[in-house]
């Protein structure tokens, strides 16, 4: 299941990608529109800003912006930033592997052939939607 955490920052996206190329804009502004609480807000845009989803400037005419065109950042490296893996078992990811402590056999694992089918294509389907696609 997603995360609250990354819910809200898709939620911000989508607010700075509407915004995209008309101004920065306030926390504030982005909070009451996607309808995120203020202080989780101010944490995640400092998580996108580190991960090079946004840029922000301070003072008067400061605020937030996109630093990629939002057809340019899709879902699935929204979602790693914030939830880690697509994959629903360990041992199907290929960023985040871990071997499954029950598993005496991953070559002939049945539950792994059939989860790392899920993944691609829950993989394929994120990489496909980009925030051009969400306010569109």
């Amino acid at each position: 299941m997603m995360s609250k955490k990354c819910k809200y920052a898709i939620k911000a996206l989508i607010c700075l990608s509407e915004n995209y190329q008309q101004g920065n804009m306030f926390t504030a502004d982005i909070a009451k529109k996607g309808n995120i609480p203020k202080k989780f807000l101010e944490q995640i845009l400092l998580d996108l800003k580190h991960a090079g989803f946004v840029g922000s400037h301070q003072g008067y005419r400061g605020g937030y912006y996109l630093i990629k065109a939002p057809k340019e950042i899709n879902l699935a490296e929204v979602y790693r930033v914030f939830d880690g893996a697509i994959a629903l078992v360990p041992c199907v990811s290929v960023n985040y592997y871990e071997k499954c402590e029950d598993c005496t056999d991953e070559v002939s694992c049945a539950i792994k052939r059939e989860f790392a089918k899920i993944k691609e294509q829950s993989r394929l389907i994120m990489k496909e939607i980009n925030f051009k696609t969400f306010i569109e």
